[in-house]
């Protein structure tokens, strides 16, 4: 990330118009299904963050999260983050989510979530390799059909990262110190998309609660193609998650991607 972009919280009124600003470039929904302002007011007052990157006095991305409970223990649900997409491949979405990680912890938060497509794999990559999540839950048509063009009339189908943010595993990662898998007892493959040339829109790497936060833009994938591996994948990933095995990383091949999985305890 160059020198001149920083992270901080958003505090105020103008901050908040701001996301929705961005918000609506980059995800480009109906204003029904737009978060309004209130929204990330409400997400700042009640233990959740919103952060912005901010070039000078601009800002040009932003991360926001809801605070949830589950089995007595606060945790934050990463819901939307994004950045203008001429702000894209520099290395933005890392850096808000590294200060986002920072600021839960000061607070003794240690486990964020988020939802992102299982087709984008360059978001996959970057939540299971450069940032340690894992992934043990498959939630089909998680937001419904919505009017962005970025879901392309398509089930929202999204995968659940878990980041465990004091572990060894994320500790490791977020310092490049994981070393590359390339074999498991389960691959998932996905194979590669169409040239996002063919496609009348491009994906936003970082998307409503995908805190597909990296900063490399997914490729759009071509909708009868990604009806049948839609649901081909979905049922592989439910498949393997009955059986209490968890993704945990991802390799690119010559013909797509892999997702790698292995068996999972929390014990």
């Amino acid at each position: 990330m160059t020198s001149d972009i920083q992270i901080r919280k958003c505090t105020t009124l103008p901050d908040f118009h701001r996301c929705v600003e961005i918000q609506k470039q980059v995800w480009g929904e109906s204003d029904l299904e737009t978060e309004p302002y209130v929204t990330f007011v409400v997400a700042s007052q009640t233990g959740g963050q919103v952060l912005g990157a901010f070039d000078g006095p601009t800002m040009v991305g932003f991360t926001m999260a809801l605070v949830g409970v589950r089995d007595k223990t606060p945790y934050l649900h990463s819901h939307m983050t994004g950045v203008l997409p001429e702000y894209r491949d520099r290395k933005i979405g890392r850096s808000l989510k590294l200060f986002q990680r920072e600021e839960a912890l000061s607070r003794d938060i240690r486990l964020i979530e988020w939802t992102f497509d299982p087709l984008e794999t360059r978001n996959a990559h970057f939540n299971l390799n450069r940032l340690g999540a894992i992934v043990r839950t498959y939630i089909p048509n998680f937001y419904g059909t919505t009017t962005s063009p970025l879901h392309r009339n398509l089930p929202t189908d999204r995968l659940l990262a878990e980041w465990h943010l004091d572990s060894k595993r994320v500790i490791a990662a977020i310092n490049d110190l994981t070393p590359d898998t390339t074999e498991a007892p389960a691959v998932i493959h996905v194979p590669a998309v169409a040239p996002a040339s063919s496609q009348p829109g491009k994906s936003e790497p970082a998307r409503r609660s995908d805190s597909e936060g990296g900063s490399a833009s997914p490729t759009p994938i071509p909708e009868p193609f990604t009806s049948f591996q839609q649901s081909k994948i979905r049922s592989d990933f439910q498949s393997w998650f009955s059986k209490h095995y968890a993704a945990t990383s991802l390799r690119f091949t010559p013909t797509g991607a892999d997702y790698l999985l292995q068996p999972w305890s929390d014990f």
